[in-house]
Order: C-alpha cells, then structure tokens, then sequence
C-alpha cells in the first residue's frame, strides 16, 4: 500500500481507479482547475514523492490527482487529525454541530461518519429499523457539490474537492449504503462489519465482511496500488451511459442499498454473524460487482466535476 496498514472502501486501490476512470473523462478546462485545486491540499508534497522519476506533466497531473481521491482515509492514520463523534462510536456517528462543519483544511477531525450512510434492512423479521444518522456520505456529497459549482474561495473547494473524489466512490460501494438489523445485532451490523467470513480455505475465518467488499476489486493485496490503479483502470467496463448520466446522489445511494439486499447478503452470508465460507462463486460475482460499480463512479464524477467545478 501507498501508506500505513489500514484498508478502506473500495480500499486505495478502488479509490484510485475511481478517479482514474473519472480523470480520462473530464475537459481540459476541468483538470486544469482540478489540478489546481489539488495543488493546495497539505499532503501534496508527500503525494510528488510517490510518483515516479522521469514521468511527464501530464501522466504526474493524472496520478497527483488519483492519489488526491485517498486523502479522506489518508487522515485516518495521521496523527494531526483526530476522530470525532458521538462517544463509544469510534467516531462512526456523528454528534453535534462540528459534523457537520465545512470549513476546510483547518478542520482536522476525521469525520469517520461521512463515509456512509446506514440505511436499515432486515432479513430474519425483525421489526423495529434504527434511524438513519446525519450528516453521512449523501449529506456531504450534496454540501460538497455546492461548494464546488459556488464562488467559495479556493482552500474550502480544494478541500471539499478531494473529499468529493473519494466520497462518490464510497457511495457506490454496497456495503456503504446498508446495514443489516437482526436479533443478533438490533443496531445493525455497521455496514458488513460485524460478519467474520473465510475469504479462502483454509485462510483464517476472521476477516470482516465490509473488508472483502472494500478489496473486491482485487484480492491482491500485494504490490504498488498506483501501478495496480493504471494497469486495472482501462480495463474495467465502460458503465452504462444511461446510467451514468443519472447525477442524483440519492440515486447512487438506492443503487448501492439495492445492491447490498441482493448481491452482498446472499448465500453463503446467511442470517447472524457468521463465520462464513465463501465460494468462488460469491468471490467472482463481488469481483465483478466492484468493477460495474467503480466504472460507474468514475463516469459519474467525471460528469459532476465537467458540468460543477467552477
């Protein structure tokens, strides 16, 4: 990985393949203004150590701007951010005005909670469905696409603009939109994680859930992501152009949700918490579940950043 041991939806790789897919699209006008944007942000020095000696203006613009898509969970291992949020949550609920704060990079609480948006489903009966907290990854998508298409100043757009990279990607991660309520787990299941699964006998039964959905778009976990992100980037499908042009976040969010009842919670993941073996077969439907839905993503960034970033 390009920095620390922590994984996270779709994982770097995914995010930066995201933005791969999104950067190939966008006009000359919008990547120069993007990759101003970019220029700003307070780890960009770390990130022009990571690109590689003798590469052109153009190719380290592009990479510059896929590592800029991982900023939101670069902050979660860095010690000068802090987690936030409601107390016993491990910062995965908000609480408070501070959630809601849009103020730039003076802002150094991680806001784990806009990652995702918990919307409640049950599949053994029960009743009773836990609120939907706010502020969450809709929310801020929304806040953030005002921002940019407004005349804020730039430190607020650079800000909202690499969260923005990273957060229309989450949103169309499955297990980003839903959480499981059971006997089991009353509250939900936090997104998949609190299920064990067995990726691959005779591998331990000890991974998560939520972290096979994040890694789904290769299971490699070896390796440079950057190059991983470039090789992988131009052979995922090209996403459905009806689709793509649907720019409703609410909508991303009812696509994931969907997907989450019907190609996430299905045989072998049955009702409690597991541990369950997976098959091949559910590690190749999840596989080509995360390259739909990450091509998807980037066209749908492209078409936001083209037609909002002023």
């Amino acid at each position: 990985m390009l920095w620390g041991s922590q994984i996270y939806a779709w994982n770097d790789l995914g995010h930066m393949v995201t933005a791969f897919i999104a950067y190939q699209r966008l006009t000359d006008a919008t990547r120069t203004r993007a990759n101003g944007l970019i220029r700003q942000n307070p780890f960009f020095k770390r990130w022009l150590t990571m690109i590689p000696a003798n590469t052109s203006d153009q190719d380290r613009d592009r990479m510059l701007f896929m590592i800029a898509a991982t900023f939101a969970d670069q902050i979660k291992g860095d010690p000068s951010y802090e987690d936030d949020g409601a107390p016993g949550s491990r910062g995965n609920r908000p609480d408070g005005p501070q959630s809601s704060l849009n103020i730039g990079y003076s802002d150094h609480l991680r806001h784990r909670y806009w990652h995702f948006i918990d919307r409640p489903f049950s599949n053994d009966g029960t009743t009773h469905l836990p609120g939907i907290p706010t502020p969450n990854v809709q929310t801020q998508i929304e806040a953030f696409r005002a921002v940019l298409a407004s005349n804020a100043d730039d430190d607020l757009k650079s800000y909202d603009l690499v969260w923005l990279l990273h957060l229309v990607g989450d949103a169309h991660q499955p297990l980003h939109a839903a959480s499981r309520v059971s006997g089991i787990d009353p509250n939900g299941d936090n997104g998949g994680n609190e299920e064990k699964v067995c990726p691959v006998p005779p591998a331990p039964c000890n991974e998560r859930l939520h972290h096979f959905w994040d890694r789904a778009l290769d299971f490699d976990e070896m390796g440079n992501e950057l190059a991983k992100a470039l090789a992988i980037g131009p052979t995922l499908p090209e996403a459905d152009s009806a689709s793509a042009h649907n720019l409703l976040t609410s909508i991303w969010i009812d696509e994931s949700f969907a997907d989450a009842k019907s190609k996430v919670y299905v045989s072998p993941i049955e009702k409690g918490d597991g541990p369950f073996e997976l098959t091949a077969t559910y590690r190749n439907a999840a596989r080509q579940e995360a390259r739909t839905r990450i091509a998807l993503a980037g066209a749908r960034l492209a078409k936001v950043l083209n037609g909002e970033l002023k």
